[in-house]
Formats: structure tokens, C-alpha cells, sequence
């Protein structure tokens, strides 16, 4: 009879825990997910069963893990712990939870790892680290026993020493992330452990922890991307003591600064990486004018790098950059270029005739002009290209860059779109094989015999076109949409179209003459088009197919989201002014544009949420609630937020999202509190060149101070104060 009653309590028990998890986690009843973030939880809330596979627990308040707090989850997948306060976990707190595949204890306050902690999760592939206090890995590797471990991000700004043997156990990883800028002692040695790393990204300024990295992983790491590092003079080989064949293929420098002395040393160091294949230098510096040391560059031989990527690189006296004579011997072998975005007006002469197997040429988004591209293209040079992208410069005359380009004989896929072409000639001369041309959106009105008959594919897109009479007995694929057409080309002319898109013009008939002969895909044309004569008589079946198209065009463009939208802001105006003190879960609620997440997602958040206090800040990519409708999100967030900080920028009123978050927000923040709300101007912005549907945001910003972010670094510590007192405020 006992033994009935302790089943009995004990399934009182469970059943009693289980009523205070629904209770605390409501998401938890009768499903596989439990979502119990942004809770304002001190513990990990019980009645936790083996029927729960995710459990999210992020952005609370919990400081301590117990043995008995994820005892019974043991079928547990996902377990998401960042954004707490933990500060311990008991040696065998996750013990039962063998099947755990991720683990995120990230922006916590642990200040050691324990391999205890570890030991039994069999099945982890992918943990995350970072953001906590712990100034080195121990010594000896906290991950010894995770044998299928995929993806580890680990170390914080405390984070000062890698010591040998850290990583052993581990074999193989597709990513390895390490945020070490305050990194200053790495024993050599400490990475060679892993024999596998398809990509490995670090945080890292100091040169000689650099160059040790670098050697250790000369026969695992597949890419390196290396960030925020100002690289200095390196007298040491990289690959001193090494023996061949290396595997890293690929360098990447991201937000790095390079003085000309550098990349000169750079250039001879990373020639004895043979395997090295590609390079890239992503939003970096050059303080410099190209002085560089040719000599020691030239001496050193040629270099084996086929791929050369080079995105907003800034140059500060580009103006005064110099021709780069005597490097000719260094790009014989480079098969791909791209140099975007970075202010390149014109590439020398001399030095083009020397990219001898250069395949591919992208230099979108620069300051090319007729009479430069004429000099970057002369005769004898790119003599192998093959497919040049030009988009985006200061191009003006299509017949000059057309003439220019007829010297690339090889080129067969041109992009010229978003220039400013304008009126075009009747005649051009074009590369005799070129088959694929852009000119979309290049404010071109009429299209005239400039443009070449051997063409496969044409995309005269976003123009301002009202006809297309050309002859073009090769074409396989027309772009036209986005201009003013009112009927379609003619089919004779195109025998050989098979694609055509015609979208956003004004077309309001078709004549069959229009198709004859033409074999033309993905044209659908409705029953009033086709057959007009019979509207009268198949009028009711015409009203039945409006029904049936307005209920698909509802289902196609969300409608019926549109609705709820409504419904939801008609029921958000009826709630209380203010939510009690009790609810508020965030010091902010941090509005921006998805193009703005860099400086938001990097630099903001580590500011505020690594300060001391640290601030709480929701952002929708991270505390959104998964699986809810993201109106009632927005407006539960801000309603938990004790400020509203809106980053300005001129995408942020291009987005309709951040629109969304404007206008629910202005009722409650704008019109009852202006205190809640704080601007933060990421970029220059005119008042008179805000969108009008913003119209509360030109109020405002007529009416109330906001902080602007300076580019200088001097003012950039006073900006964090400010806007940290008007968070507290």
C-alpha cells in the first residue's frame, strides 16, 4: 500500500510541476517548443519533461544553473541561455541531456569554463560562448569530449590567453569564431590540435598573435577571416618551420587597417602560402598613397593568388594614389577581380596590358568616366576577359564605352546598367562575341541600331522606353519591365526569343501578328485579352474569375495580414497608456533598417549591453518570439520597452518595416511621451527629403534634439554618454 502511495505523490508531484510550467512558460502546453524568453525569470522555471525538444530561456534573468533544473529534459534539442546573468552552473547541470545538438550560453557572466560541463553532450554541434567574462579556456580544453562539435564561437573583450592544449578533442570544425581584440598571449602551438577548419573567423589586433595563428593553421584552416586588425611590419615568415602542402585557400581582411609599408610586406609574406588562392579586404583602411616597396615585391617572384576581392576599401588621399609602376610582374596569374565600391577612377595603362588571365572584372559601384575607362581599357589590354561589370559609375556616353570596349575582344557579358546614358547613337561598335548586355536603368528613351545583333540575352529593364522595334536575330531572353511600353515587339525581329519580361508597362492590348511565328515562354495572357469579342456573352463567368483572382491576388500579396494588421492596431489604441512598471522587460526597443544591422548588430549592442550596468536592448532578429505574428510582437516589445531609439538613416525611412514600427509607436510614444523616444541619426538626413508618410518622424525631428553619430573616433566616447543618459532618463 505504500508503495502506491509514493506513486501516487510522485505523480502529484510532476502533475503539480507541470501546471506551474504552463503557468510561467504558457507556450509550453502540448508541444515540442518552449519559449520562455524575455520572461523576467530568476530560475529555470520546473515541471521541464522529456516531451520538450527546444527550450528558449533567453533574456531573463536566471544567474545559476542546479543539477536538478534540466534533469528530466532528456530529450532536449535546443537549449537557448543567452542574454542572462548566469554566473555558475552545477558540474553536472547538463548531464541528461545527451541528444543536445545547440547550446547558446552567450552575454552571460561566467567567468571559467568547466569541461564537466560538456562531458556527456555526446551529440553538440554547435555552442556559442561569446560575450561572457572568462579570460582564458583553462588549462587544459573544456571541450575534450565534444567529438561531433560543427560550429564554436567563443571569447569576449576580457579575453586575453589561448594556452596549448585547449582544443584538444576537437578534429574537425566547419566554423570556428574567436573574438580576441584584447587577445595578447597565444602559445604556439594551441590551434594545431584541430585537424579540420572550414572557416575560421577572428576578432584580433595584435600583429604577432597574428602571424602564430596564421602558422598553426596553415594545414587545417581552409578560409581565414581576420577582423579589426591594424597590421603592422612582420619581419618573420609565416611559414617558418612548415612543411608542404598547406591547405588554406582563401584570406580574408575585414574592417582592418594597412599602412603602404605593410602591404608590401604582406604581399612577399603571403607568396610562401602556396596553396593560397583568394584574397579579400572588406571595409579596410589604406593609410597610404601607394609607396610601396617594388622592389622587395618584385624579388620575391610572382604571386599565385587567382582571386583578388576588394569592397569599400577606403583610400584617404586616393586622389594623390599612385600608378603602381613595377607591379606588372605580381598580376599575370589572377584569373578574377573585383574592386568595388572603393573610388577607383581609372586602372593605368601599362598596368592593364599585364592581366594577362583575368577571366572576370567587376568594378560596380566606382568613379569611372568616358575618358578614364578609354585609358583603363587602351589597346592590348585584359587581353583574356570575358565578362566585365561596369554598373554603377559615372559612365555617359554609350558610344565611347562601347568603342572603348570593342578592344576586349574576348568580352562576351557586359554590365553597364545605372549609368546615366541617356540619348544613344544609331551606330556603336561592340566586342564582335559579346552575347550578354545590361542597360537597365540607364535613362535610356529610345533604343536605336547601337545595339550589337549578336546579342543572346538584353536587359533594358527600368528605362524609359514607349517602344522596341529592333532586330535581333539571335536573342533568346528580353528584359523589358519598368518602362512605357504600350505593345509588344514585334515577332518577326526576334525569331528566336524563347523568355521575354514585360512587367510594370503599359500594355492594354496584344494582336495576334504580335505572336505569329515567335515561340515566346511564360507569357499567359487573361480571357479579355484573348478574346474580346466575347465579353458580353461570358460576362458572368468573367465575374466569376474576378472572384477567384481577387481571392488568389488577396492569398498572393497578404490581405488577409493587412486585416489582422488593422484589427491589431485598432486593439493596441484601447490598451493603457503606459504598462506597469512590473512588465517592462527592456531599457529599448531598437528600431533600424535591416541595412543599418551592421553598426546596430556590431557596435551599438556591444556598447550598451557590455557597459557597466549593462542596458537590455530588444532587437526583432534576436527577441522576437518565434512562430508569433510579428505585428503583435512589434507591439508587445515596445509596449515592454521603457524607451523607443530609432537608428535614422536614409534606409530606414526607404523600409516599410520601420515604418510599421513608426506608426505603431507614435500613438503611445510621439503624442503621450515624447520622452520615450530617442533619435539617433546614423547619417545625414534632410528633414524635406523624408518620404511624407513619415510624417510624424518630420514632425519630430523638427521638434526634438537627437544625437548624431560622428565618424570621428574622438567624439564617438561623448556620443555613448549621451546617449546612455537619455537610456536612463
Amino acid at each position: 500500500m505504500w508503495r502506491v502511495w509514493a506513486i501516487y505523490m510522485l505523480l502529484a508531484a510532476n502533475l503539480s510541476e507541470e501546471q506551474m510550467l504552463k503557468q510561467t512558460c504558457p507556450s509550453c502546453d502540448a508541444t515540442q517548443l518552449c519559449n520562455c524568453s524575455s520572461m523576467g525569470l530568476d530560475v529555470i522555471p520546473p515541471g521541464l519533461t522529456g516531451k520538450i525538444t527546444t527550450l528558449n530561456l533567453a533574456h531573463n534573468r536566471i544567474k545559476h544553473i542546479r543539477s536538478q533544473d534540466l534533469q528530466q529534459a532528456v530529450n532536449l534539442r535546443v537549449l537557448l541561455l543567452q542574454s542572462n546573468q548566469i554566473n555558475s552552473i552545477d558540474e553536472d547541470a547538463f548531464h541528461s541531456l545527451g541528444k543536445l545538438e545547440l547550446l547558446n550560453l552567450s552575454y552571460n557572466n561566467l567567468s571559467h569554463l568547466s569541461p564537466a560541463w560538456f562531458e556527456h553532450l555526446f551529440s553538440l554541434r554547435h555552442l556559442q560562448l561569446q560575450g561572457n567574462l572568462y579570460r582564458d579556456l583553462g588549462e587544459s580544453s573544456p571541450f575534450s569530449s565534444l567529438r561531433n562539435l560543427s560550429y564554436l564561437h567563443l571569447g569576449n573583450l576580457r579575453f586575453s590567453t589561448i594556452r596549448h592544449g585547449n582544443f584538444e578533442g576537437i578534429e574537425l570544425l566547419n566554423t570556428l569564431q574567436i573574438d580576441g581584440v584584447n587577445l595578447g598571449l597565444y602559445e604556439p602551438g594551441s590551434l594545431k590540435s584541430i585537424q579540420k577548419i572550414n572557416h575560421m573567423i577572428i576578432n584580433l589586433r595584435n600583429i604577432t598573435v597574428f602571424s602564430a595563428i596564421v602558422r598553426d593553421l596553415l594545414h587545417s584552416v581552409i578560409w581565414l577571416e581576420v577582423r579589426e586588425i591594424k597590421l603592422e611590419i612582420e619581419k618573420e615568415s609565416l611559414v617558418q618551420n612548415s612543411t608542404l602542402p598547406f591547405r588554406i585557400r582563401k584570406l580574408t581582411f575585414k574592417d582592418a587597417s594597412f599602412t603602404d609599408q605593410y602591404i608590401s610586406r604582406i604581399i612577399v609574406l603571403l607568396k610562401e602560402i602556396t596553396s593560397l588562392q583568394e584574397i579579400e579586404a572588406i571595409d579596410c583602411v589604406l593609410e597610404g598613397r601607394g609607396e610601396w616597396n617594388i622592389d622587395e615585391i618584385a624579388r620575391s617572384g610572382e604571386s599565385l593568388v587567382e582571386r583578388v576581392t576588394i569592397v569599400n576599401v577606403m583610400i584617404r588621399n586616393f586622389h594623390l594614389f599612385l600608378d603602381l609602376d613595377g607591379m606588372e610582374s605580381q598580376v599575370n596569374k589572377l584569373k578574377s577581380l573585383t574592386i568595388a565600391s572603393s573610388r577607383v577612377f581609372m586602372v593605368p595603362c601599362n598596368l592593364a596590358k599585364h592581366f594577362s588571365s583575368i577571366l572576370y572584372l567587376d568594378f560596380h559601384d566606382n568613379l569611372l568616366v568616358n575618358n578614364r575607362l578609354d585609358e583603363t581599357v587602351c589597346e592590348d589590354a585584359w587581353p583574356s576577359l570575358q565578362t566585365l561589370n561596369l554598373s554603377q559609375n559615372s559612365l555617359k556616353s554609350i558610344k565611347q564605352t562601347a568603342n572603348s570596349l570593342s578592344r576586349l575582344h574576348k568580352l562576351i557579358n557586359l554590365d553597364i546598367s545605372q549609368n546615366n546614358f541617356g540619348e544613344i547613337p544609331d551606330a556603336c561598335e561592340w566586342p564582335k562575341d559579346l552575347k550578354y548586355l545590361n542597360l537597365s536603368s540607364a535613362q535610356i528613351p529610345k533604343l536605336t541600331a547601337c545595339i550589337p545583333t549578336t546579342l543572346e540575352v538584353l536587359d533594358v529593364s527600368a528605362n524609359n522606353l514607349k517602344e522596341f522595334g529592333l532586330q535581333l536575330p539571335l536573342l533568346k531572353e528580353l528584359y523589358l519591365a519598368k518602362n512605357q511600353l504600350k505593345a509588344l515587339p514585334g515577332a518577326a525581329p526576334l525569331p528566336n526569343l524563347v523568355a521575354m519580361s514585360v512587367r510594370r508597362n503599359k500594355l492594354n492590348r496584344f494582336s495576334r501578328e504580335e505572336f505569329e511565328g515567335a515561340q515566346v515562354g511564360a507569357v499567359h495572357l487573361s480571357l479579355m485579352e484573348c478574346h474580346r469579342s466575347l465579353v458580353v456573352s461570358l460576362i458572368c463567368i468573367l465575374v466569376f474569375l474576378l472572384i477567384l483572382v481577387l481571392v488568389a491576388l488577396g492569398y498572393k500579396y497578404h490581405a488577409v495580414w493587412y486585416l489582422r494588421m488593422t484589427w491589431a492596431w485598432l486593439q493596441a489604441k484601447r490598451k493603457p497608456k503606459r504598462a506597469p512598471p512590473k512588465d517592462i522587460c527592456y531599457d529599448a526597443f531598437v528600431s533600424y533598417s535591416e541595412n543599418d544591422s551592421e553598426w546596430v548588430e556590431n557596435i551599438m549592442v556591444r556598447e550598451l549591453e557590455q557597459a557597466c550596468p549593462p542596458f537590455r536592448l530588444c532587437l526583432h532578429k534576436r527577441d522576437f518570439v518565434p512562430g508569433k505574428w510579428i505585428v503583435d510582437n512589434i507591439i508587445d516589445c515596445i509596449e515592454k520597452s521603457h524607451k523607443t531609439l530609432f537608428v535614422l538613416s536614409e534606409h530606414f525611412v526607404q523600409s516599410e518595416w520601420c515604418k510599421y514600427e513608426l506608426d505603431f509607436s507614435h500613438f503611445r510614444l510621439f503624442d503621450e511621451n515624447n520622452d520615450a523616444v530617442i533619435l539617433v541619426l546614423l547619417e545625414p538626413i534632410q528633414s524635406k527629403a523624408i518620404p511624407k508618410r513619415f510624417c510624424k518622424l518630420r514632425k519630430i525631428m523638427n521638434t526634438k534634439t537627437y544625437l548624431e553619430w560622428p565618424p570621428a573616433e574622438e567624439q564617438q566616447e561623448r556620443f555613448w554618454e549621451n546617449l546612455k543618459e537619455a537610456l536612463k532618463s
